[in-house]
């Protein structure tokens, strides 16, 4: 069977991102290992990564991993990143995503002519100023425009910078694009130009481009552009003293493995 190279090198990302030695099983299902420091998540939560038939999750302490790892046992990794399917089985108290997982190759890339100039800034330019301040904050928190690394590319409407795309480096030769539009200048393609000459400046510089997302209207940008959609993040966070109420009662005969009773 042929292995898919750009889902192996995402894979290698995520491992890397998981803070201990973990993979992804070549034969699918999931992986749990404990991770206090596990860049898949906040700190004190746990963190799920599809990729492909494959899942690999950090748990913060030993009793968490062992509740998520009896809890999930038997979900499809398909479904391991629902919401409504990790809160039926697990004491959840927050949830952040699921995020959608695309990445993109110098082969599959299919940039976007410009229709106007692009302009290129520093990371953090003035400029960037009025629009990230123009968008709510979550647009800006999806966004991730103000923790690019790269050059900002842009489009102007007279002097107001309107859109702009960026990517801030990660591990493993990774670029994890940004990408933001003026509200009110939304709809006319120019998330996808912008984007589509912070990807190429990626490429070019032997980067595996990332796009995570959430909105619709977001991830139909990356697939414009030729990313393929690997997988899904999910971020969780548990209620610490239920596990281990849960752990005690599994102990002793009391309580049902993963119960939210």
């Amino acid at each position: 069977m042929s292995v898919d190279p750009l889902l192996v090198r995402a894979r290698g990302l995520w491992e890397a991102l998981a803070g201990v030695p973990v993979s992804f099983a070549p034969s699918g299902g999931v992986t749990v290992v404990v991770s206090p420091g596990s860049q898949l998540c906040p700190p004190s939560w746990t963190g799920i990564v599809v990729l492909g038939d494959a899942a690999i999750v950090t748990a913060p302490t030993e009793v968490a991993a062992r509740a998520v790892s009896r809890s999930l046992a038997s979900v499809p990794a398909d479904s391991l990143t629902r919401g409504d399917v990790v809160r039926a089985v697990l004491p959840v108290t927050e949830v952040l995503g699921p995020a959608a997982l695309g990445y993109v190759s110098s082969d599959d890339f299919r940039p976007s002519a410009a229709v106007g100039a692009i302009e290129h800034l520093d990371p953090g330019h003035q400029d960037l100023r009025g629009l990230v301040g123009s968008a709510g904050p979550e647009d800006r928190d999806e966004s991730g425009l103000e923790e690019i690394t790269s050059p900002a590319f842009v489009v102007r409407d007279g002097t107001d910078v309107i859109a702009a795309a960026g990517y801030r480096t990660w591990p493993e030769s990774t670029a994890h694009v940004s990408v933001l539009t003026a509200p009110r200048h939304r709809g006319r393609g120019l998330a996808r130009q912008v984007a589509s000459a912070a990807v190429a400046h990626a490429l070019a510089a032997g980067l595996m481009p990332q796009w995570r997302a959430r909105p619709v209207a977001s991830r139909r940008v990356a697939s414009a552009l030729g990313f393929r959609e690997l997988g899904s993040q999910l971020s969780l966070g548990l209620d610490h003293n239920k596990l281990r109420q849960d752990a005690v009662g599994a102990a002793d005969g009391t309580a049902v493995p993963g119960s939210r009773a």
